[in-house]
């Protein structure tokens, strides 16, 4: 799985290339090793040669199960969570993956999620074993909320985008995307809290620094794009888009500082071609995506002048719907 680095270009970076190795022999391999695949239809009809990695063929259907369980697995190991309790923050999969971790630990866990997050995810983190408390208007007043609870409680706040375990633990996509076949051109990854751009970026630049490494937001949740691309945070007072897993209005620090140097640009995307991402994966795949899992193809479906003719790879990177959402945009 480990393609040859000889040296690494980015020492000083947070994100480090050993953690990455190492999380490759922590996180539970039912996370590890997905499908990756091209698939002709779809090729077709994007003009491009396309490789799906399919980051949804595991027990909580998205790839957090990487970052999260590499975070739970490598603090435990190192004796940091001995009589701590966990809490933090979802919109629904990292607090899945948190749940899933945490179970394996038998780590007690307290999450935080907005009133308006999605059923489907809620019942499955309250399944998983999470003590869940629903509050805020959106995923940010919830965090906020999440982090004054684990300050008063003296609980161990964790957050997908701002520890680095999270990162690095999704970086391991990269090192299966890249082992095998044709390197592509460029990658295309959603962009919520970071964690799953900064960690494939890091990892891809230090195999071939020429793959273009393309970040993809929603144009109602821009936060993150803003302040990557201007240097200064941005912190719009609102959020408004259908892909709830990349609807981050609050920027984290750390995972902008993250982005420096590992990633070339970042795209935006409306609601409205995320649908159509999300139809064109189920009628040419066969394959379930929720809004931000389809985010990735969605770019490429609206910017098919960046992409035609060029090989490319995209993270399918969560299938959780609810049977609503399913009757709305698949009937």
């Amino acid at each position: 799985m480990d393609t040859m680095i000889s040296t690494d270009p980015l020492p000083g970076h947070r994100l480090k290339l050993e953690n990455i190795r190492r999380a490759a022999g922590l996180i539970d391999p039912v996370f590890l090793n997905a499908p990756q695949f091209d698939c002709e239809p779809l090729n077709e009809a994007l003009a491009c040669r396309l490789t799906l990695k399919l980051e949804t063929a595991n027990p909580i259907r998205s790839f957090k199960g990487r970052g999260a369980g590499y975070l739970i697995a490598s603090r435990a190991a190192d004796g940091h969570l001995s009589g701590r309790r966990i809490v933090g923050a979802s919109a629904g999969n990292w607090g899945q993956a948190l749940a899933y971790a945490c179970r394996s630990h038998a780590i007690p866990l307290t999450l935080f999620a907005a009133t308006s997050a999605n059923p489907l995810k809620v019942a499955r983190m309250k399944a998983l074993g999470a003590e869940m408390v629903l509050t805020g208007h959106d995923f940010d007043a919830a965090k906020q909320a999440g982090e004054a609870h684990a300050r008063a409680t003296g609980g161990l706040w964790v957050a997908d985008g701002l520890d680095a375990e999270a990162a690095e633990g999704a970086a391991t996509i990269a090192m299966e995307l890249l082992a095998d076949g044709p390197q592509p051109d460029a990658i295309v990854v959603p962009l919520g809290n970071g964690a799953l751009l900064t960690g494939i970026a890091r990892w891809a630049k230090a195999v071939n620094p020429g793959i273009e490494i393309i970040g993809v937001q929603s144009s109602g949740a821009d936060a993150m794009e803003r302040s990557w691309r201007t240097g200064t945070l941005v912190f719009p007072p609102s959020v408004s888009t259908i892909a709830d897993g990349i609807g981050v209005r609050v920027p984290i620090a750390e995972a902008v500082e993250d982005m420096r140097g590992i990633v070339d640009d970042v795209l935006l995307v409306e609601d409205t071609q995320i649908i159509t991402a999300i139809r064109l994966l189920f009628r040419t795949a066969g394959l379930l995506a929720e809004p931000s899992g389809a985010a990735g193809v969605a770019a490429i479906y609206a910017h098919p002048d960046r992409f035609r003719g060029r090989r490319v790879a995209t993270i399918l990177c969560g299938s959780n719907l609810t049977e609503e959402q399913v009757k709305t945009w698949l009937d």
